[in-house]
């Protein structure tokens, strides 16, 4: 696993994480979220989708790596979207993904 996706796996583990497409958009929905990332290889349709509630809602979101590392990253099966739902974790995602070569979109 890579060494920047491991804050994911410690944020899973902290109960600090949501992932799968309906549970990300509630927390959205719900302003729970403080983060959104979502796998590089999800559909245009998914990517646009999730693109257009964060930028709605203002929360920010992070595309990149392919949905078996973000799965893996978190101990699960294959995940294509997660949802930070902690600032602090938040903020140390974006700090370590937002510097690596793997992501292909953050705001």
């Amino acid at each position: 696993m890579n060494n920047e996706l491991s804050g994911l796996g410690l944020a899973m583990r902290a109960g600090k994480m949501v992932t799968g497409d309906e549970l990300v958009l509630r927390a959205i929905r719900s302003r729970e979220a403080k983060l959104v990332v979502l796998a590089g290889d999800a559909s245009s349709n998914t990517q646009k989708k999730f693109r257009d509630k964060c930028g709605s809602y203002g929360i920010p979101l992070l595309v990149g790596y392919d949905r078996e590392q973000l799965g893996a990253s978190i101990g699960k099966p294959e995940r294509l979207v997660l949802a930070l739902t902690d600032q602090g974790f938040a903020d140390m995602i974006r700090r370590k993904l937002g510097t690596t070569s793997e992501v292909e979109y953050i705001e």
